[in-house]
């Protein structure tokens, strides 16, 4: 199956309501990092190029269905007002009289944005109502939020049944840069370093890119699951007990395929993950009443020294405690050994892109994808329903 893309549709001065994910953070009524608006200008731009009128949906944080000021959308639609140069009319509710006025109000060349989609409840039950009152305003639908592709919601999967649809120009470049991960023309070595708190989160991606990878590079949380699977106490780090079996498993069904995962050789270990204080450990076991807060030294050069052969790097999710500034030196030391790799480096999404811009280093990386979550469902073999979507026989 296939799936129809912007350059698919007719656009010229129609109405086109476009999903993006402006989902950014905010600091006292300001975009602090407009990184993902800018992902999604060439889509935009196209559009006002072909003189259509644009109704822009996104969402931002989790309201859960309700109305809460702090994740309101004022702040996004001046912010995108600033790049495109266009005014960008904002409208206080997601759906009812006042948008369909405004709507219909809307010239070839203007831009609008609805209120935060997820206010409304419809918009997480995918509602067939609510997607059928936002179709109702346009003639064409644009799926560009590739952050939320792993979800059927009303905005995306729901809006895809009742108009014209095809994804934008965002959705295309990372599909094409997560599907040269899946290719059989990957350039290898292929190096895979995944992160983040629990193996029970990326379980799934592990196992479908240990049949991909030549070499796996484990930190963070996760990690200490599988140093738990190979006889060593932890300490209070945090450990999935339920899940040391399956990390004993995965250990050995890699061994097996001639594939190496690769395991922090010493770790920083803190009685809190709030203060400064800690000490290193080298093979040796986690201090009772002491927790893993971040790789050590030791770690990070052999990380670093078996990457510089890669050919291809993936990589999601941090090694340490990152939020906090004294644990996230593995991270940031490997986002900097990244960026002086001949590797083609693709970062994965949440914390890894905050480490590449926390180190200065984010325009060296190959490709940095807007949606973690996505992402990795995407790597997995998982289905997206919001780009299956999109799909037309062919």
């Amino acid at each position: 199956m296939t799936h129809k893309r912007l350059m698919d549709l007719d656009v010229k001065k129609k109405k086109v309501i476009v999903r993006v994910d402006f989902n950014v953070p905010l600091e006292k009524g300001r975009v602090r990092d407009d990184t993902r608006i800018r992902a999604a200008l060439p889509t935009l731009e196209y559009l006002l190029q072909e003189e259509a009128a644009l109704i822009i949906l996104s969402h931002l944080g989790r309201p859960k269905g309700e109305v809460k000021t702090e994740m309101r959308l004022d702040p996004v639609a001046q912010r995108l007002s600033d790049l495109l140069q266009v005014e960008v009319l904002k409208s206080d509710q997601v759906r009812g009289p006042e948008v369909k006025e405004m709507v219909e109000k809307l010239k070839p060349g203007q831009v609008c944005m609805l209120e935060n989609t997820r206010f409304d409840p419809g918009e997480e039950e995918n509602s067939q109502e609510l997607a059928e009152e936002w179709a109702s305003l346009a003639d064409v639908f644009v799926s560009d939020a590739f952050g939320t592709l792993h979800r059927a919601h009303a905005s995306n999967a729901g809006l895809a049944r009742f108009l014209p649809s095809g994804a934008g120009l965002l959705v295309e470049k990372e599909l094409e840069a997560l599907g040269s991960l899946r290719g059989a023309n990957v350039e290898r070595p292929f190096a895979a370093i995944l992160g983040g708190a629990k193996v029970s989160d990326k379980l799934g991606v592990i196992e479908a890119l240990l049949t991909r990878v030549d070499f796996m590079v484990l930190g963070g949380g996760m990690a200490n699951t599988f140093l738990a699977a190979q006889g060593m106490e932890m300490g209070d780090s945090l450990v999935e007990e339920e899940q040391v079996g399956t990390a004993k498993q995965l250990m050995e069904k890699a061994k097996e395929a001639g594939k190496e995962i690769i395991l922090p050789i010493d770790l920083v270990i803190s009685p809190q993950t709030d203060k400064s204080d800690e000490k290193t450990v080298t093979d040796e076991n986690v201090t009772p009443g002491w927790k893993a807060v971040d790789v050590g030294p030791r770690s990070i050069e052999l990380f670093r020294e078996k990457l510089q052969k890669a050919g291809t790097i993936f990589w999601n999710g941090p090694l340490g405690v990152f939020e906090v500034e004294e644990f996230a030196r593995g991270t940031i030391e490997i986002a900097r050994a990244l960026s002086q790799s001949q590797a083609w480096t693709v970062i994965g999404g949440g914390d890894s892109v905050a480490a590449v811009e926390a180190a200065g280093v984010a325009d060296k990386m190959g490709h940095i994808c807007t949606g973690g979550g996505a992402a990795l469902k995407y790597l997995e073999g998982k289905e997206l329903p919001g780009l299956k979507a999109l799909e037309v026989e062919g």
